[in-house]
This record gives C-alpha cells, structure tokens and sequence, in this order.
C-alpha cells in the first residue's frame, strides 16, 4: 500500500448504515439535503440540473388537486446558504448547461457555493451538517438524485450512514482532496483546468518533432 492518503483500507469494525436504491435517494439524501443546518458537501464526477418536489403554496396560483409542482434544488440551496448553511462541491467535469443556466439566477449561491473541478474525481458522496452521509453510485444528477419516475431514472445502489468515525474519516479526505492535497504528485496536473492548490496551472511542453 503506498504513503497516499487516497489509498488506504480502514479495519474492519460494524458501521450502521442503511442500503438506499432508486427513490430511496431522494427520500433519504435529498431530502436530508433540505433540512441542512450547517453544511452540505458534495462529491460528483457529474454535475447536473436536478429538480426537487414543490409543495409550497404560491400567491396568486391555484393548486391543482393530485398535483405536484418542481423547482431546481439549486433554488432550495440558495435558501439554505441565505441561512448560512456552508456549502461546497467537488467534481470532475464542467457543470451541464442547464446547471450553470439555472445557477445565474442564483448570483448569491453562485458566491455561497464554490465548485471546484478535478479530473480525478469520481466518488459519489453527500455529507449533511456532518452528521449524515451517502455513499453510492448516484452523480449529482436528475437521473440519480432526482425525482424522475420510475423507468427513467437510473438503476442506483447506495449507503446511507451516520457513524461518526466513519464519516469523520470521509470529511477528512474530502477536505484534503477540498484543499488540493494530491495535486503536487499528480500526473494529470497539466490537463487540470485549475489545480486545488492554487498554485495554477501548469502549462504543458511542446512536444519535440520527433523527424529526423
């Protein structure tokens, strides 16, 4: 086992968790995500527009029997940063259009929320005021978090606990990875569209003709 602090096994020991498949993440994580009092980290190799349930009643419209509205969890988490709950987001790929689209309309959550892109990213985890956590197979994504019925959404298996040494020891990697902790060693740094420790980046060399 190398000295890296991404490769590890922990000793083996009983963990309380709950196993979550398909609706089960919005029911279990999303909604977790709601009631955040302090923080929401999240850990995404994609990053997409994702709608949540609405049962808010609006001034002025009429709700319809049987029926249930949406709006963006991105609307819902500009709430939460307005009541100081930290929020951050790691992941590997450039936010959807429909994302970005839906986060202009949020310029105070577009403050609130960094987001920061490392290739390397591909866990799936969300953390709750520290004290929940989600491990799984599911992006940050409609298909995975969301609501989307039965027979669109993907085929996703989780865990849900709430061990605190387990999710002490997944914060802390979080944040190490947060803080750019591997990027020095890191043999993808040159294709990197800005190292997480801030050092910038790196320019690649022109490549040599190889003609003689």
């Amino acid at each position: 086992m190398s000295g890296s602090r991404v490769d590890f096994v922990s000793p083996r020991r009983a963990v309380p968790i709950e196993l979550v498949g398909g609706r089960g993440h919005y029911e279990r994580v999303i909604e977790a995500v709601l009631a955040a009092q302090t923080s929401v980290w999240i850990a995404t190799a994609n990053l997409k527009e994702l709608m949540i349930e609405d049962a808010r009643a609006r001034p002025g419209v009429r709700r319809r029997l049987g029926k249930t509205g949406y709006r963006s969890v991105l609307a819902a988490l500009a709430e939460a940063a307005a009541r100081g709950v930290e929020l951050r987001v790691l992941c590997a790929d450039r936010p959807s259009r429909p994302f970005r689209a839906e986060l202009a309309r949020h310029p105070g959550l577009a403050a609130a929320m960094p987001i920061k892109q490392c290739p390397r990213v591909h866990l799936k985890l969300v953390i709750v005021d520290g004290a929940l956590g989600y491990l799984g197979s599911a992006n940050w994504t409609g298909a995975g978090l969301g609501v989307r019925g039965t027979g669109r959404r993907n085929f996703e298996l989780g865990v849900v606990t709430d061990d605190g040494p387990l999710l002490d020891q997944v914060q802390a990697l979080y944040d190490h990875l947060w803080r750019g902790g591997e990027c020095a060693g890191c043999k993808l740094r040159a294709e990197c569209p800005k190292p997480l420790d801030g050092k910038g980046k790196l320019v690649p060399r022109p490549r040599r003709s190889t003609r003689r």
